[in-house]
């Protein structure tokens, strides 16, 4: 299998369900199939069908593969475990119905985080016994989808929650077993931490299952980081661009995946405001190209 690319409801706004500012579900399929993608992820839970017919139908109708799907969920909290769980086993179901890989464990933004995204020195930490509890619930979950629904998961930094910078990314990978937990490697979400994503690749290649491309407008990112302005409200400023005009160097990424043999799919992910002015298929076809531009 060669590399693949895939596309994600979050490039459509998609981030919550219930946020009636939503498309529809069949016309982000629509979408994502007229702007030259194959693949497609769940989304959050819920958005899309649960049931398998209906959804199995719809991707069959527009060409499309289910790739995986993505537990946003607050690990960080102990008090929200019912949340995490039955978000977990949702899309463990709806991925296992549709032949899909890869569950992502995402933890969601933190209040305690969100003032401190891009800046690592002033971040929060968990206390010792904070982080031994957080650990075990994302490995509890990772268990759960690796051995009793044989999907591949992978861990995913993500700018606002606890698992945002490099240095704890590497402290939980040296914790959990990397037979049960791989990494899903966003390119964009490690430049808005303030590190470098090429050089995080090179050391880690052998442990990432699975890829979201993301680019990052630097500009955008130091006014952000300087205002500590909100996570979603700097997706609404434009901090993800469209791919190629940002500060990842996707040609070195190609170059490691290619170099270290990697197979399957690598998704774009393009979070943006669902009522902002972007034109998602727009934003879709112009990342889809700029891909092929460089040898995908």
């Amino acid at each position: 299998m060669a590399i693949r690319i895939g596309n994600a409801p979050c490039s459509w706004g998609v981030e919550f369900a219930d946020d009636p500012r939503n498309p529809p579900w069949r016309q982000v399929l629509a979408d994502c199939r007229d702007a030259g993608y194959t693949g497609i992820e769940l989304g959050p839970v819920g958005f899309m069908p649960e049931d398998p017919s209906e959804l199995g139908e719809a991707l069959s109708e527009f060409d499309l593969e289910l790739i995986g799907g993505v537990v946003f969920r607050p690990f960080h909290d102990p008090d929200a475990w019912e949340d995490v769980l039955d978000g977990a086993t949702r899309t463990c179901n709806a991925l296992t119905a549709h032949g899909a890989q890869h569950l992502v464990l995402i933890d969601s933004i933190s209040p305690r985080r969100a003032p401190t995204a891009g800046r690592v020195q002033e971040a929060d930490i968990m206390s010792a016994q904070e982080w031994r509890a957080y650990v075990g619930r994302i490995e509890t979950i990772a268990k759960m989808g690796h051995e009793e629904y044989g999907l591949t998961v992978g861990i995913h930094a993500h700018a606002a929650g606890f698992m945002d910078f490099e240095p704890e990314l590497e402290r939980l990978l040296d914790e959990v077993d990397e037979t049960i937990l791989k990494i899903c490697f966003d390119t964009g979400h490690h430049s808005y931490a303030g590190f470098d994503p090429v050089a995080f690749m090179k050391r880690y290649i052998e442990r990432i299952s699975y890829m979201h491309f993301k680019d990052i407008d630097p500009m955008v990112k130091a006014d952000v980081i300087a205002k500590r302005t909100g996570f979603y409200d700097a997706c609404a400023q434009g901090i993800f661009c469209n791919l190629g005009e940002g500060d990842v160097d996707f040609p070195a990424v190609r170059q490691i995946l290619l170099d270290n043999g990697f197979e399957g799919w690598c998704t774009v992910e393009q979070d943006c405001d669902p009522a902002g002015d972007t034109s998602p298929i727009d934003d879709a076809k112009a990342n889809r190209a700029y891909l092929q531009s460089i040898g995908y």
